[in-house]
């Protein structure tokens, strides 16, 4: 996951030349942190925050067609359950679920394209594929 992908790039940033250079001139770890470390992980942290937005949003609107989300909290997945639930799939009021449908695919799908697009410009072993 996150956890894995950040500490491989720490212990890899921890070996370049400038930070053991600036360790060298007795820059102290909280400076090496703070001005090397954090700028150097900080897009991939984005990247990696993106990709997981995605999948919020997805679990969100699963939980509330459930019934499981907050029922005065009106989001696309309880307009799915009150659409299911007075059964307007079986009485040609299908408009109720197409619209909300196709906004939790498009919005889950452009944070997924947005979030890998991201990944492939800042993690260094995808752009060497």
């Amino acid at each position: 996951g996150t956890a894995r992908v950040l500490r491989a790039q720490v212990l890899s940033l921890k070996e370049k030349l400038f930070i053991e250079s600036a360790r060298s001139i007795g820059a102290s770890d909280t400076r090496i942190i703070i001005k090397h470390i954090i700028p150097n992980v900080l897009p991939l942290i984005v990247a990696q925050m993106v990709l997981r937005i995605g999948s919020s949003i997805l679990s969100a609107s699963s939980l509330s067609f459930l019934g499981l989300g907050d029922p005065t909290h009106m989001s696309w997945g309880m307009t799915l359950h009150y659409a299911f639930s007075v059964g307007s799939l079986f009485s040609n009021f299908y408009w109720y679920l197409i619209p909300p449908g196709v906004c939790i695919t498009l919005v889950v799908l452009s944070f997924t394209f947005i979030g890998y697009a991201l990944d492939q410009i800042v993690n260094p072993r995808i752009r060497e594929r």
